[in-house]
């Protein structure tokens, strides 16, 4: 199989059948073969009825339904889960992402050798409190992971199988889609200008926190991405570093008391001196840090499943 289109969908009923029709007018234009797989994420429409007309009309649209709504990066891993196309293709289901993309795409990736391909919505159709945030958001996502995308979160995106096989998306990683190919070890990522349509049917599903949460997210996935599978590396030194400054600070006091009674001279109690307390917290921090470094390393050794979302139907 030529090509797999993965299409998440939360309360989409009316934008779907218009959405797999164009797909299906693009892959038969151009030769191809392909499925598509919709991903109901706990829709409370009638998206998963629609879903059953169509494909029972074409055998190529697949469909799996959620029982409440995970979330788009849990849609997504299940749809790389179920995928057998070549070519993977992520689009929203809301026609903002322009199924006439998709041939460009494929070639990229078969022909130019691209892992992934990252479209970048350069004009887009989104009021000014979403389009200053993305920027910034974009801005920050470049620089702690060295991709050099102008959208990241841009729902129209094409993978070879390989990468989709060897990454998990969870939480709200689907942001971070990119980072977590080139953590899989498919650095090859390029991009593409894509077209952005604006929203024809219904309103959109995130909101402001979205910006809030995508920063916690790469701040998460930053920090898995250097020290995952090595977390000693980071709190093993940050707390020996932390248990040497206080251990210091706590010989420095304490030898000055002994030298001021070697001396016979009077000298504050070192319980009432500042610094010893200092010193004191500094070497308990230090300690606890290297425990959590110590027990990051035996977690790290232990896979966890957290591919838990509750499949009620699958077309």
């Amino acid at each position: 199989m030529d090509i797999s289109v993965i299409v998440p969908s939360f309360n989409e009923a009316e934008s779907l059948p218009e959405l797999c029709a164009w797909i299906d007018k693009v892959m038969q234009t151009h030769g191809f073969t392909y499925e598509v797989i919709v991903l109901d994420d706990g829709s409370t429409d009638n998206t998963w009825s629609v879903l059953r007309e169509l494909s029972a009309s074409n055998k190529s649209i697949k469909g799996l339904r959620f029982r409440r709504n995970y979330g788009k990066s849990a849609a997504l891993n299940r749809g790389f889960e179920k995928v057998q196309g070549d070519v993977v293709i992520t689009m929203d289901a809301d026609l903002q992402d322009s199924p006439d993309e998709i041939p460009e795409l494929h070639r990229m990736i078969t022909e130019d050798s691209f892992d992934m391909v990252s479209g970048w919505k350069q004009k887009r159709y989104d009021p000014i409190t979403k389009t200053i945030p993305t920027k910034l958001y974009n801005w920050a996502a470049r620089k702690a992971s060295g991709i050099y995308l102008h959208d990241f979160n841009c729902g129209l995106k094409a993978y070879k199988k390989a990468v989709i096989k060897n990454i998990e998306v969870y939480g709200e990683m689907h942001r971070y889609i990119p980072m977590l190919a080139k953590r899989a070890g498919f650095p090859n990522i390029g991009e593409k200008v894509v077209e952005h349509q604006a929203r024809k049917y219904g309103v959109t599903k995130f909101g402001l926190e979205r910006f809030v949460n995508g920063f916690l997210d790469l701040m998460t996935v930053t920090f898995l991405s250097r020290f995952g599978k090595k977390p000693m590396h980071f709190f093993g030194v940050l707390g020996t570093l932390m248990f040497m400054l206080g251990f210091m600070l706590f010989a420095y006091i304490g030898g000055a008391k002994l030298y001021y009674m070697y001396l016979d001279i009077k000298a504050k109690n070192i319980a009432e001196m500042s610094g010893f307390y200092i010193a004191l917290t500094s070497m308990i921090m230090g300690l606890q840090l290297f425990l959590a470094g110590f027990v990051g390393e035996m977690l790290s050794r232990q896979a966890h499943d957290r591919n838990l979302y509750d499949i009620a139907e699958e077309l």
